[in-house]
């Protein structure tokens, strides 16, 4: 039993520290939506990646919106070459969609799908930090 603990702890500080280079870990910038934009941190959540509302902004710049500490970006797994599956959130509908990711470098690319992926929307997000 101890040799499969301590089996079980070193695989989970293994992938711990091979998520810590992970590209899309940080902060990044979304498009506007509805005439507002967010800044989603970006951080592991098991062996996948979750994003969750940090900041608002809209025309008139930062405001405290009820979004803010809830998960945007859900579950994307590591599909290898900066590429990612999970779901999205897309809070002006508060519907939950397929989701894809592509990083590269400061860039990131984001879908959401129904459909079976026939109906999609795109954005492109920038990195803050």
């Amino acid at each position: 039993m101890r040799m499969f603990l301590a089996a079980l702890i070193t695989g989970i500080g293994l992938g711990t520290a091979a998520m810590a280079g992970d590209p899309a870990l940080g902060t990044w910038q979304t498009e506007p939506d509805d005439g507002a934009y967010a800044h989603v941190t970006m951080q592991p959540c098991g062996t996948a990646i979750c994003g969750v509302i940090a900041r608002t902004f809209n025309a008139t710049g930062e405001y405290a919106s009820p979004n803010i500490g809830k998960q945007l970006v859900i579950g994307m797994a590591p599909q290898g070459a900066g590429k990612y599956a999970g779901k999205v959130w897309r809070p002006s509908n508060d519907k939950i969609y397929i989701g894809k990711m592509q990083v590269s470098g400061d860039s990131l690319k984001l879908s959401g799908c129904v459909a079976g992926g026939l109906i999609c929307s795109k954005q492109g997000w920038r990195r803050v930090k």
